[in-house]
């Protein structure tokens, strides 16, 4: 398998994809409900996702993809496996609100190899391979430095969409959080939190039973770029698609930050 020549694939698709959502979002949007947790879904969506799709199968006939919309594509358990989030934002694109990205990762085995993040807004795509580092578009390495402040991080949140509002670990850890934290941002797209973080302009990422989706190709931007990620009880994370909702639940920051926010957390 050639990783570089994926990559591409995955770069021009999103990219692509990434122009028909910037058009499209200059227009009237077509929203309707998707699911019963007050979650939305933009015929946008659903294009990009068509183009994503196509562009990979055509490259790759032989793989898997999972789809935001669509599901699972092809047949389960392949040693290669896409995963396609069209427009990772579509809450804020449905208020008018234009903060959202396409993600796209490829993995082996369950575990992603390849991930891709593409900011129609920015215009700006940052990508990593395992074991390679992570890049921004102009190929500059992403290696956020330690920075410390005397305030406290500045965090993002994320959460799963299956998350009832009065579970009992999200209102312990948020409320956690916001006594510690400088800022705690609610982006409703995590990738984009991923992409920040790999960059530096956020210190950390606390997630609470992850979308699947999306998480891996995040996770390994973050990771290629520096960025350290543990469970929340400080052991070992696993940015698997295989696992479960609750082995989705992580904290992420540099290495030298991550004891100072392992501490903010809830004993």
């Amino acid at each position: 398998m050639d990783l570089d020549h994926a990559r591409s694939v995955a770069v021009e698709a999103a990219q692509a994809a990434g122009a028909l959502l910037a058009a499209g979002t200059r227009g009237a949007v077509g929203i309707r409900a998707k699911g019963e947790a007050g979650d939305v879904v933009t015929d946008l969506d659903l294009a990009s996702e068509k183009l994503l799709v196509e562009r990979i199968l055509t490259a790759f006939p032989s793989h898997t993809i999972v789809a935001e919309e669509s599901g699972l594509i092809g047949a389960a358990g392949g040693e290669w496996t896409w995963l396609v989030d069209p427009l990772d934002g579509t809450n804020n694109v449905a208020i008018g609100l234009p903060t959202y990205v396409v993600g796209v990762a490829l993995c082996r085995g369950g575990r992603p190899v390849l991930g891709v993040v593409h900011d129609p807004v920015t215009a700006q795509t940052w990508s990593a391979i395992r074991g390679r580092g992570a890049v921004a578009s102009t190929g500059a390495r992403l290696a956020p430095p330690y920075t410390a402040s005397p305030h406290g991080p500045l965090l993002a949140w994320t959460q799963g969409y299956g998350v009832s509002r009065g579970d009992a670990t999200v209102l312990e850890l948020k409320a956690a959080l916001e006594v510690g934290a400088r800022r705690v941002l609610q982006l409703w797209a995590p990738l984009l939190s991923w992409a920040m973080l790999a960059r530096g302009d956020i210190d950390g990422i606390v997630g609470y039973r992850a979308e699947a989706v999306d998480l891996p190709a995040g996770a390994l931007l973050a990771q290629e770029a520096g960025i350290e990620i543990r469970a929340l009880d400080g052991g070992p994370f696993e940015e698997s698609i295989d696992g479960t909702a609750e082995d989705r639940s992580f904290v992420a920051a540099h290495p030298r930050a991550l004891p100072g926010l392992m501490s903010l957390l809830p004993g």
